[in-house]
């Protein structure tokens, strides 16, 4: 169908649209007409991903004198699939409404594991021994040699690429990452290098998140991107967290002593480089003290990762002189390493500003901080004088380089955390000193200051004000939408006792009282043996699970459940999950029925759809916080709570929650889907904490379902399953208020004579 939506005519590839979506799209419109940036909540399974990129897509079809650029940002390899398969059945459709005029170009961009197609080197295990597979074979020193004596391997997939020069292009088209494995064989080029070099063309890009916000990353990938762009993080709840990661550091003995190793073998090299070409090494010299920079002419195979530090903070200036000599350079390293070591010897927690540990490095082994801000380039330059090529060999001594270019470059939003042990598991010595960033905005803004539109969405973005202070930036708009349903397909529910009357809750000082355990055993046992097919349960953490499980299999209850129904469980094992996850499907496919048991924040929790019979009941046993005794939360809080008023409790609590969320969110993943949602622990009742839920589910949330006891919870879940059983008007005509909107509906009411419709 097509419509107009003020001055664009959007072309949206199915029948009928629903009517969030149609909002959705307008508060879009006005921010990408306002140019400035905006965070939008919309309940799962209501066609988020294609109500964007239909108007983003149209938008840019009616403005054709100021073609715009998408970069969509997906979480997992996963997601970035499911939105190219969007974005091509949306273009066959405009295509198909508007002839090749309305062709563009859209690819999918991930690391060379998802696109290498040279079976030696996509062999290897992991994405960083690809990598180093790739430039064994890539590097130009490599194929300088190659020419000379062509015994040595290269890559023919990357040799026939760069054969073709300015003819390698990709055609018009969406190309999903198959789609480029298969363009690639066929033509036999690379298609990793491909989609490099096309990316700065296409219309729109599909990404993860680091491409953008981790510096290391985006400084190779996505400097050359225009002004003109919008960028749109999908699934962006935890957001803030990806922003801290990609500027927090972490090192630990093991890095220590792989580092050491590092250093030998490179100063074994330099000795050699002596011997045999002294000529490189003083070439390299000569082009510090000129205070050329190795990056802006680098080949493409050669450029490694992009400087730790974000692109306004690196200082354009030549090599400080103390590291300008490879020698030399190496011996401050050695310091740097013999030191973080004698400071990981301590018996207590510390923790340092970035500021007096400078000083301290300084006093103690004269390692200044201008020093520590040029380790990282200086690195990166004495791996490429030295032709090192198995990267993956040199991560450790990266990890200390990045450490230092970051300790040189902040002072404020950082802390440097020392710990003996974890907490966890006490008995065990494992020092770690960890360089914690606890500011999301410092990662983000470069994003939001050289773009004109950032998108920010997700299903769970509740309380949507605090994200604007968390990410400081002004939103032009912000809005949170609700869902509009025929019937009430979602039942949500917050049990706060057993059917003793005993309260249940995972608070700390109740985790370990047997009722607890017993009742929670009692709720499940029975909601088998009422509920049919898959139902899924998130306990707060794997320690806890083990705990709970464990005392149910030694009372009983875990024998009676699986008279029911199968139980699978997730492991830290990625491997074993998704062996447990493919078999749970299977059971509930066959009509056995089964039980998942999950963790919030694990990989189930963020990924994993449980639509249709896979999910009908989704339990949330207990809230789950972080570990609240963690020194780098405690930081960060701090941080939070003098730099932007955040009160350390408001902050928990909404983080939380935005995890029990999206835990629950994971059921509901179209309309004519159904499934009850049961909240079980008695905090969840007080209404500080329930009311930073989203709205959509709150919405549902009736008075009467606020405080249930077990058996009160079987008698309203009977009930529900016997409404869903029954036939329904899937337009939501017989109700008054339509949920399926076709074209003619939506001319209704952009002439304003049907504004009823939409809420």
């Amino acid at each position: 169908m097509k419509f107009q939506i003020e001055d664009v005519t959007v072309y949206f590839p199915y029948d009928h649209i629903y009517p969030e979506q149609y909002a959705y799209m307008v508060e879009l419109k006005r921010a990408l007409d306002a140019k400035g940036h905006c965070l939008l909540e919309m309940p799962t399974g209501t066609g988020k991903t294609i109500a964007l990129l239909s108007l983003i897509t149209s938008y840019v079809l009616s403005k054709p004198s100021n073609p715009i650029k998408l970069l969509y940002c997906t979480r997992t390899v996963h997601e970035m699939e499911k939105t190219l398969a969007e974005l091509k059945k949306l273009h066959e459709y405009q295509v198909r409404n508007l002839g090749p005029s309305a062709r563009i170009l859209a690819v999918g961009l991930s690391s060379r594991k998802n696109l290498c197609i040279n079976p030696p080197v996509i062999s290897a295990e992991s994405r960083d021994s690809v990598d180093a597979a790739c430039r064994k074979l890539t590097a130009s020193w490599v194929r300088a040699l190659a020419i000379e004596n062509p015994n040595i391997p290269t890559c023919p997939f990357f040799e026939n690429y760069e054969k073709a020069g300015s003819e390698a292009v990709l055609p018009p088209g969406v190309y999903t990452l198959q789609d480029l494995r298969a363009f690639g064989r066929e033509r036999g080029w690379c298609p990793y290098f491909l989609a490099r070099h096309m990316v700065q063309f296409a219309n729109v890009v599909v990404y993860s998140y680091q491409y953008l916000l981790d510096p290391k990353v985006a400084g190779i990938i996505s400097k050359e991107m225009q002004r003109e762009s919008v960028v749109v993080f999908d699934e962006a709840h935890n957001i803030d967290n990806v922003c801290i990661e990609a500027l927090s550091v972490s090192v630990r003995r093991q890095t220590l002593e792989a580092a050491t190793r590092n250093i030998t073998r490179m100063s074994q090299e330099i000795d050699r480089f002596k011997a045999t070409d002294v000529g490189k090494l003083r070439a390299e010299y000569n082009r510090l003290v000129e205070g050329l920079a190795l990056r802006g002419n680098l080949p493409i195979t050669d450029a490694w990762l992009s400087n730790p530090a974000l692109p306004d903070d690196i200082l354009k200036e030549a090599v400080p002189g103390n590291i300008r000599r490879a020698e030399h350079f190496l011996s401050v390293l050695r310091r740097l390493v013999q030191y973080i070591r004698g400071r990981l010897e301590t018996e207590n927690v510390e923790k340092e500003s970035p500021v007096s540990f400078v000083a301290s490095l300084n006093a103690q082994i004269g390692i200044d901080q201008k020093t520590l801000r040029f380790c990282y380039e200086r690195l990166h330059s004495l791996m490429m004088t030295l032709e090192i090529t198995d990267t993956d060999e040199f991560l450790h001594i990266q990890t200390i380089c990045d450490f230092a270019t970051l300790l040189g470059t902040y002072t404020r939003g950082f802390s440097i955390i020392i710990e003996p042990v974890d907490e966890r598991m006490p008995h065990i010595p494992d020092p770690i000193l960890q360089l914690s960033c606890h500011d999301a905005s410092l990662a983000i803004k470069p994003v939001f200051e050289r773009f004109q539109t950032v998108v920010i969405t997700s299903g769970t973005l509740s309380p949507i004000d605090l994200y604007p202070r968390l990410l400081n930036f002004n939103p032009v708009v912000s809005r949170s939408f609700t869902m509009s349903l025929t019937r009430d397909c979602i039942c949500p529910m917050v049990l706060t006792r057993g059917s003793d009357q005993l309260p249940v809750s995972t608070k700390y000082d109740m985790r370990s009282d047997p009722g607890v355990a017993r009742n929670y055993g009692r709720l499940l046992l029975e909601m088998v043996s009422v509920v049919p097919d898959g139902i899924v349960c998130f306990f707060v953490s794997y320690s806890y699970m083990d705990a709970i499980v464990n005392t149910w299999n030694e009372t009983g209850i875990l024998k009676d459940i699986m008279q029911h129904k199968l139980v699978f469980i997730e492991t830290q094992d990625v491997v074993e999950t998704t062996l447990a996850l493919d078999n749970y499907r299977r059971a509930c496919d066959c009509g056995r029925g089964a039980v998942f048991f999950s963790v919030a924040r694990g990989k189930v929790a963020e990924g994993i759809d449980f639509d249709r019979h896979y999910g009908r009941l989704v339990i949330m046993f207990g809230v789950p916080f972080q570990y609240t005794l963690s020194k780098i939360l405690l930081a960060r809080l701090e941080y939070l709570r003098d730099t932007f008023q955040i009160k350390e409790g408001d902050f928990l609590t909404f983080d939380a929650l935005r995890q029990a969320a999206q835990c629950v969110g994971r059921v509901i993943r179209s309309k004519a889907d159904y499934g009850m949602m049961i909240f079980a622990d008695k905090r969840y009742s007080r209404h500080d904490k329930r009311s930073k839920l989203p709205g959509w589910i709150l919405s549902h949330l009736r008075d009467a379902h606020l405080n249930l006891s077990t058996d009160m919870a079987l008698h309203i879940a009977r009930e529900f399953l016997r409404k869903m059983a029954q036939p329904y008007d899937k337009t939501g005509g017989g109700t008054g208020r339509k949920t399926l909107l076709s074209q003619e509906d939506i001319e209704k009411m952009s002439n304003g004579t049907a504004t009823d419709m939409l809420f």
